[in-house]
C-alpha cells in the first residue's frame, strides 16, 4: 500500500451524518426515527440484508458491544436488500424476530439510506459521533475490537465535552409469532429403531436452540435435545446449549458405534459440530474450537502461494489462472488436511451436514468461508473437500472452485453431492469421475447477482437463494427455493428445471417421505416452512408446474465512470495490535472480473496488492464490476516481528459495483480497513 494510501486512510475529516430515510421503523414500539432523536449518543450503522452470512457474523459480534455500552450506544440496522424478496415487510420482520436483533431496525428498500453513506458492500459499518459526524466507515466483518476501542475514546471525548448523554436508547422488542417451532432449519427422517417409535423426524428447531423428534404427524413432539438457551455447553439432554443449529446427519450403524454418537449436528453460530445420542440425550462437541474461522497457518500458505507468483502474474476468470493455478493448487492440496484434532479446528458457520457413502465421511457445507468440508467421525480428521474460500460461482476441480454460502446438500444414488449455493442462487454438484479427483459443476445459477423465478432450460432458468435440496426418487432433484417461496425441480436427464409447489413461507429444507403416500401411490414431500414455524406435507405431482417470472439481478445505484483507463484503489490498515502478515510476501490481494466479461479490456483476474490499473471498453454502456479484496494481519506491533503462534486474521470484501460508462471519474476508491 502506497504512503499516501495509508495516510488517506488515517486522516481526521469531520462530515456531517446524512438523515435515515427508508419506508419503516422496526424494534422501536412504531416510533420513526431520526438523527436528531440520537443526538448524544454514539450511533453504530449496521447496513445488512438477511442473506448474506457475514452480516450474520457481524451481528453476533456487536452483541457484547450492545451489551458493554447500552447506555451509551444505539446500534441502527440498515436493512439494504440485495434479492427482491427481502424487500418484503413482512420477510424483514421475520428475520428480525429469527435473528434475535435487539435494536432499531430501518427498512431501506430503495436504499435511500444505503446511497447517502456510500455504502458498496454488504456489511458496511459507519460509526457516527455523539454531536452527529462521521468517525469511521468500515466494510466487511472482524471490526468488532477497533470498535469498541474507538467507542472508549469517544466516550472519554464527549464525557469531557458534555456532549454525551448516558440513559436508555430507542428499542422497543417486537412480539414473537413462534409456536412449538421456531424459525426450523433442517429435518432428516430417523428409521424404524433409531427413533422413539416407529419412523420419527428428527428438526434442527433453530430459533429455540434446540433439536427436537417429531412424530409422524409432524406437530407433535416427542422429544427435545438442548435446554433451549442459546449457548455452547455439552452434557444431558436438558443441560446441553446450542446456536442456532441447522444441518443434521444420521450416521450408519456401524459408524455409531465406532463414533460413540448418532447424529452429527451444524451448530452454526456456535462455528462447531455437535454429535448427539438419541437413546440418552447426550450432546457432545465433535469438531470446532467455537473460534469463527478467518485465517490459520494453512490458509496462509495457500495466499503464498498466490503472493509468490508477483505483481505480475495477473490469473483469467476460468480458474486462478496459468500462471497462479499450479502454486495455488499444491498449497491448497495442502491446506486441505486439517489434521485429526478436530476440536482444536476453528469452523465458520457450518449450515448443512451429509453422509456420504462414496466418501465414507461426513460432509460439511461450511458456508461462512464458502467452503465444503469433510468430517471424519471415527478417525476425526477434517479437510478442505471443496472450495478455495472465495466468494463466487467457479467450477473445474475442487481445489480451485469457489461458492457462496452453500447451505444444503443431498447424495444421490451414484454417490454426486448436490449443493444448494445460495448466495449465488445456484444448484451445484460435487462428483467423483476417477480416484482422488472431485470436480465441482453448476445445474443452475449464473452469479453472485443473478436471481429470479425462472423454469425450461437450466442455462436460462433462475433461483432465488435456494436453502435446501434433496433427491427424488426417479433421480431428479427437488430444490427448496426460499425466497421464491417454492420448491423446484431439476431433471438432470433433460437438464430443465420446473416448479413442484409455491406459496410457501420461505421453505428452509425439503425432504423425500418415503413412507407417505398420496392418492396415486406416490411419495411425498415434507417441507421446512420456517417462517410458518412448522413441516408440511406436500404431493410430488406428475405434471409439474412452468413458471417464467423472468430473470434479475441485484438492483443498486450504478457509478458512473469513463471509457478506458480505471485507477481501482482498495484502502487498508491494519487494527491496533495487529500489523500486515508480510512473511511470505505481500498478504493483500485482488480478484476482479466483470458482467458482461467484455467490459473489462484489462485489469482483471487475481493478482498480490490492492492497487490496480482496470480498461473499460468503450463498447460496452454499462454492467457490474466484481471485486473481491483480501488482506491477512496477525497480533503484532508494527516494525516488530510476529510472534510464533499469533492469532492471524483475514479481512476480506466481495463488492459488486455497478457502473455506467460516462463522463465520470477515472478513479475508484474502496474501503477495506481496521480502525487506528
Amino acid at each position: 500500500m502506497t504512503e499516501a494510501a495509508e495516510a488517506a486512510i488515517r486522516s481526521n475529516y469531520r462530515v456531517r451524518a446524512s438523515e435515515l430515510i427508508g419506508r419503516n421503523w422496526l424494534n422501536t414500539g412504531g416510533k420513526q426515527l431520526g438523527l436528531e432523536d440520537l443526538r448524544g449518543k454514539i450511533v453504530l450503522l449496521d447496513f445488512w440484508t438477511f442473506c448474506c452470512i457475514n452480516c450474520l457474523h457481524v451481528l453476533d459480534e456487536l452483541r457484547p458491544l450492545e451489551e458493554k455500552y447500552k447506555d451509551v450506544l444505539v446500534t441502527v440496522g440498515v436493512h439494504s436488500p440485495k434479492f427482491e424478496h427481502e424487500a418484503d415487510p413482512v420477510a424483514l420482520a421475520a428475520a428480525v424476530e429469527r435473528y434475535e436483533i435487539h435494536h432499531p431496525v430501518l427498512d431501506d428498500p430503495e436504499l435511500d439510506t444505503w446511497q447517502a453513506y456510500t455504502a458498496r458492500a454488504w456489511p458496511t459499518l459507519v460509526v457516527i459521533d455523539p454531536e452527529g459526524y462521521i468517525v469511521a466507515h468500515l466494510s466487511g466483518e472482524g471490526h468488532a475490537g477497533g470498535i469498541g476501542s474507538l467507542v472508549e475514546e469517544l466516550i472519554a471525548e464527549h464525557e469531557a465535552k458534555g456532549t454525551l448523554h448516558r440513559g436508555d436508547g430507542p428499542y422497543v422488542p417486537a412480539e414473537s409469532t413462534a409456536g412449538d417451532l421456531r424459525f426450523p432449519g433442517k429435518v432428516i427422517t430417523l428409521p424404524d429403531g433409531v427413533g422413539s417409535a416407529g419412523e420419527t423426524f428428527l428438526v434442527a428447531d433453530t430459533g429455540h436452540h434446540r433439536i427436537v423428534e417429531l412424530a409422524p404427524d409432524l406437530s407433535t413432539v416427542l422429544n427435545t435435545f438442548g435446554s433451549g438457551r442459546k449457548g455452547w455447553q455439552d452434557g444431558a439432554a436438558d443441560e446441553s446449549g446450542f446456536n442456532e443449529p441447522q444441518g443434521l446427519a444420521l450416521l450408519p450403524e456401524d459408524i455409531r458405534a465406532k463414533a460413540g454418537y448418532d447424529v452429527v449436528i451444524a451448530d452454526s453460530v456456535n462455528h462447531r459440530l455437535r454429535g448427539l445420542t438419541l437413546a440418552t440425550g447426550a450432546v457432545v462437541t465433535v469438531a470446532g474450537n467455537g473460534v469463527q474461522r478467518l485465517l490459520d497457518a494453512e490458509n496462509q500458505r495457500a495466499a503464498a502461494a498466490t503472493a509468490e507468483a508477483g505483481p505480475g502474474s495477473v490469473a483469467d476468470e476460468a480458474g486462478a489462472g496459468e500462471d497462479l493455478g499450479e502454486e495455488l493448487a499444491e498449497a491448497l492440496a495442502t491446506a486441505s488436511h486439517l489434521g485429526n484434532e478436530p476440536l482444536k479446528v476453528s469452523l465458520s458457520s457450518p449450515w448443512d451436514v451429509l453422509w456420504s457413502s462414496a466418501l465414507g465421511k461426513v460432509v460439511v457445507a461450511m458456508a461462512g468461508v464458502h467452503q465444503i468440508f469433510s468430517f471424519d467421525p471415527v478417525s476425526g480428521e477434517l479437510a478442505v473437500l471443496a472450495g478455495t474460500g472465495l466468494e463466487g460461482l467457479q467450477d473445474g476441480e475442487a481445489n480451485a472452485s469457489w461458492f457462496a454460502q452453500s447451505s444444503g446438500l443431498a447424495e444421490d444414488a451414484n454417490g454426486s453431492i448436490w449443493i444448494a449455493d445460495s448466495e449465488t442462487s445456484a444448484l451445484r454438484v460435487l462428483s467423483f469421475p476417477e480416484a482422488g479427483h472431485v470436480q465441482v459443476t453448476t445445474a443452475i445459477g449464473t452469479g453472485l447477482f443473478d436471481f429470479g423465478f425462472r423454469d425450461g432450460d437450466a442455462a436460462q432458468a433462475r433461483l432465488q437463494h435456494p436453502l435446501g435440496v434433496t433427491v427424488l426418487p426417479d433421480g431428479s432433484v427437488a430444490v427448496a427455493d426460499t425466497y421464491n417461496g417454492a420448491v423446484r425441480r431439476y431433471d438432470p436427464a433433460t437438464r430443465t428445471v420446473s416448479t413442484l409447489t409455491r406459496g410457501l413461507s420461505e421453505p428452509s429444507d425439503v425432504l423425500v417421505d418415503a413412507s407417505g403416500v398420496a392418492g396415486g401411490g406416490e411419495p411425498l414431500l415434507i417441507v421446512v416452512e420456517a417462517n410458518k414455524h412448522q413441516l408440511v406435507r406436500i404431493p410430488i405431482p406428475k405434471d409439474a408446474l412452468t413458471v417464467d417470472e423472468g430473470a434479475s439481478q441485484t438492483q443498486r445505484p450504478k457509478t458512473e465512470v469513463s471509457a478506458g483507463p480505471l485507477a481501482l484503489t482498495v484502502r487498508f490498515a491494519a487494527p491496533k495490535g495487529q500489523k500486515l502478515d508480510d512473511r511470505w510476501g505481500d498478504p493483500t490481494q485482488l480478484k476482479i472480473s466483470a458482467s458482461p466479461e467484455n467490459l473489462l479490456v484489462s485489469g482483471g483476474g487475481t493478482s498480490v496488492g490492492l492497487v490496480r490499473e482496470l480498461v473499460l471498453s468503450p463498447d460496452v454502456p454499462e454492467g457490474v464490476l466484481h471485486i473481491t479484496a483480501r488482506a491477512a494481519a496477525c497480533d503484532g506491533e508494527p516494525g516488530g516481528e510476529i510472534p510464533d503462534h499469533a492469532a492471524c486474521h483475514l479481512y476480506q470484501q466481495d463488492w459488486g459495483i455497478p457502473v455506467v460508462l460516462g463522463s465520470g471519474s477515472g478513479e475508484l476508491t474502496l474501503d477495506l480497513r481496521g480502525l487506528d
